[in-house]
């Protein structure tokens, strides 16, 4: 990746960091990053959220680092 891409990414990621701090997730930058690169890959968003929603309630520490 050239350091044009690398830092527009890098800026992306932060942006979806700083909203979802905003909207309380308790999802980590790691976690987010690996959300979106599943995403990218083909899978459902909606399904992914649930399955967030669904590990959140069962109280699943979703850090993947």
């Amino acid at each position: 990746m050239d350091p044009e891409a690398s830092q527009t990414a890098q800026e992306s990621l932060d942006l979806i960091f700083h909203m979802s701090n905003i909207l309380e997730t308790g999802l980590d930058g790691h976690t987010l990053s690996v959300l979106i690169a599943l995403c990218d890959l083909g899978l459902n968003p909606e399904a992914l959220a649930a399955v967030i929603k669904e590990l959140q309630r069962d109280h699943v520490p979703l850090s993947l680092h």
